[in-house]
Formats: structure tokens, C-alpha cells, sequence
């Protein structure tokens, strides 16, 4: 794949490449009339152009349909982006599954996979898993490993800039993983790790329920939830890339951990177990008084922290995802408490995307590093300090 930043020798020429080349990708295909119409360069400039990028190998000739050259004669060159000059990878790393979505250079999903795995599996079993599902998708969608591009990760945790796990409760061997190093013997393209909720929040704003908003927050809940935020369009990591633990909240005050909260007996949860929990919200719906009572209980917590970070932020939008189970009832309590202590209460909706949004936002990851290189975009969502 041709890279357009730091290997030609004229900074105009770069620019004109990427200008041209995104015009084309926004497009099936597109006559050098019509790019020269849109880019505002000369003729003799977009076909130079073209012609470097139809060598860079992203760039093809269109072959013009039968019944169209029968009626214009020789029709006009149509040149189109080959989204299929590489791949990108989206992979969620949980704690009950992994899933795998891949892509080709314009972002359109062409191929996903998962698989269950256990919330005790050791780290070397869970990434064994993430090589089996990847290796299935390339081989169902007869994609080359040597095709692809960038790989995106999104995995619970405090996930520092080279992708190494500075701290993580839900996996077990996950605090001090060098996660991006050990992924990195997998593939031979860059590796970009985030934390879950993060790519969450971009997977909404990508193409979920907040492609209408840049100030978000995203909150992925559950037992211990974690919060993802764009500001401005950008994605918010904190410092040490720890934005957003709003399950340690809780902390401050010595108060009763969510586990407990959620409890229909004497005995906490244990915080990887998602039936447990799904559980405790169907008897709650089916009108248990205890499990009304416990799902009553944690609601409130959450509201509470979900109101601690709107306070410091201010957002437009705030988006639930996470569980699957129970979610719709968390919606009325936190607008009424938000509007209790908001100064300016933002909208309250369930994620559009639900299990599938942080592979989404890795495979937004993914993409983002790719248009860096392909277009010297500055300032994408997920740009790193």
C-alpha cells in the first residue's frame, strides 16, 4: 500500500495525493472532470495524480458497463479508491468473548467473528483465542495476513500508549500485560490498544447512537463501570489513560461495593458474572421485591456516578451500553437524578450498537491510524499524544 506522508518530495504534491485520494474514496467512481470539479485542481494536476496512485496501488481504472459504452461512444476514464488494497482488523478482548470485525480501507465491515471464552481463562489462553477467531475470519472472507494494515484492540483496563495494561480487575493476568507487544508477534502491522469503554464511545460517535455529537460520554456499564469520553470530537484518555473508572467512585466514599448492591441475599456477586446479574433484572421485571429492591439500589449508584463525571464535563449526550438485560430501566431514573443535579442536564440514550461497539471503536482505531498515513489527517478522534 502506497503511504502518502514523509516519502515524496514536494509537501504540495502530498497534499494534492491526499486530496485527490479522498475525494475518490468518498466516491464509487469518479471521472478526472469530476475530481478536478471537486478538488479545485488543475486538470493536468488530478491526472498526475491519479496516475501516482494508480502505481501506489490505490487507486484502479473503473471499466465502464457495456450498455453505457454503446450509448456515449467511448466513455470517459472513471478511476475508483481499492478499498481492498488492504484490511484492518476491530478486536474486542472481554471477559466472556472475544469478537473480531474486519474491514477494508474505506471502514466497511466485510467479515466478523467471535468466540465465548471464560472469565477465569489465563491470559495465554485468552490470547490464543484472539489468534483462532482472527485466523477463522481471514480464512472465511479469503483475506491474506499480509493484507492488513492496522489492527485495533479494545479491552477493560488502564491501557497505557504502547498498549501495555497498567491495571485491570476484570481479567485475570491482565494488570501488567504487555498486551500490545504480545499481539504485535501476530501480525505484521501496528497494533493500536484502548480501553474498552473508549472504543465504545467512538464506536458511537462513528456510527451509533452520538453521530450527531463530540462532547459524549459513553458508559459501558456493569459491575465495575467504566466511562468513555469525546470532547470536542476527541477522544478524552486522562494523563495515564485512566479517564473514565467510575467503578472506583464507590471508594471515596467506603461505601458498599456494587457487587453487594446488586445481591438478592447475604452473599455479594461475583463481578464477572453476567447471568447472575441478568438474573437479579429479569426477577426484577417479573416484580421480586428483593430484586427490585437490589436493581433499585444499583441504578442509583450508577446515576451517581455518571452524574459525578457529567458535572466535570458537561456533555451533550450521555449513552448507556454494556449489558444487554435491564439497561431500558436505568434510562428514567438517571434523566430525573441528572436533572436533579445538573446544571444543564445532556440527553440520556441507550447505545445503538450494543455488543458490538467496542470492536466497532477498535476497528475505528484501526481506520483512523490508516487515514493518518493515507490522507496526514490531523486530528482524528483516537490521535494519541
Amino acid at each position: 500500500m502506497g503511504r502518502l506522508t514523509g516519502g515524496d518530495p514536494s509537501l504540495l504534491r502530498r497534499i494534492n495525493s491526499a486530496v485527490v485520494l479522498h475525494s475518490l474514496r468518498g466516491a464509487d467512481s469518479s471521472t478526472l472532470t469530476d475530481l478536478t470539479r471537486i478538488t479545485g485542481l488543475s486538470r493536468p494536476t488530478v491526472e498526475g495524480v491519479v496516475e501516482g496512485l494508480i502505481e501506489a496501488g490505490l487507486v484502479v481504472e473503473s471499466v465502464p458497463e457495456e450498455g453505457e459504452a454503446r450509448r456515449q461512444g467511448r466513455p470517459a476514464r472513471r478511476f475508483r479508491f481499492r478499498a481492498e488494497a488492504g484490511h484492518l482488523l476491530g478486536i474486542e478482548i472481554g471477559a466472556h468473548r472475544v469478537a473480531v470485525l474486519m474491514s477494508g480501507l474505506d471502514g466497511r465491515i466485510i467479515g466478523a467473528g467471535s468466540r465465548d471464552v471464560s472469565e477465569t481463562a489465563s491470559a495465554d489462553d485468552r490470547l490464543e483465542k484472539v489468534r483462532t477467531v482472527v485466523a477463522d475470519v481471514l480464512r472465511r472472507t479469503g483475506v491474506a495476513r499480509s493484507s492488513l494494515r492496522a489492527v485495533g484492540v479494545g479491552s477493560p483496563g488502564i491501557v497505557e500508549t504502547d498498549g501495555t495494561v497498567r491495571l485491570s480487575t476484570a481479567l485475570p493476568g491482565w494488570t501488567g500485560l504487555p498486551l500490545g507487544d504480545r499481539l504485535r508477534r501476530s501480525f505484521r502491522c501496528p497494533v493500536l490498544v484502548e480501553n474498552d469503554a473508549n472504543a465504545a464511545a467512538v464506536a458511537e460517535h462513528w456510527k451509533g447512537a452520538a453521530t450527531d455529537s463530540d462532547d459524549i460520554v459513553f458508559v459501558l456499564a456493569g459491575l465495575s463501570p467504566g466511562a468513555g469520553s469525546l470532547i470536542g470530537g476527541r477522544l478524552h484518555r486522562g494523563y495515564g489513560g485512566a479517564a473514565g473508572e467510575i467503578g472506583a467512585l464507590h471508594l471515596l466514599g467506603r461505601e458498599v461495593t456494587p457487587e453487594r448492591l446488586l445481591s438478592t441475599t447475604d452473599e455479594p456477586l461475583h463481578p464477572l458474572d453476567e447471568q447472575a446479574v441478568a438474573d437479579v433484572f429479569s426477577l426484577a421485571k417479573s416484580g421480586d421485591e428483593r430484586a427490585r429492591a437490589a436493581v433499585d439500589r444499583f441504578n442509583q449508584r450508577l446515576v451517581h456516578d455518571v452524574a459525578a463525571l457529567v458535572l466535570a464535563l458537561d456533555p451533550e449526550l450521555v449513552v448507556i451500553g454494556g449489558w444487554a438485560a435491564g439497561l431500558d430501566g436505568v434510562l428514567e431514573p438517571l434523566r430525573d437524578e441528572l436533572s436533579r443535579y445538573c446544571l444543564r442536564p445532556p440527553r440520556v440514550t441507550l447505545s445503538l450498537l450494543g455488543e458490538a461497539a467496542v470492536a466497532t471503536g477498535a476497528l475505528r482505531l484501526a481506520l483512523d491510524h490508516v487515514e493518518e498515513q493515507l490522507f496526514a489527517v490531523e486530528g482524528t478522534v483516537t490521535a494519541r499524544r
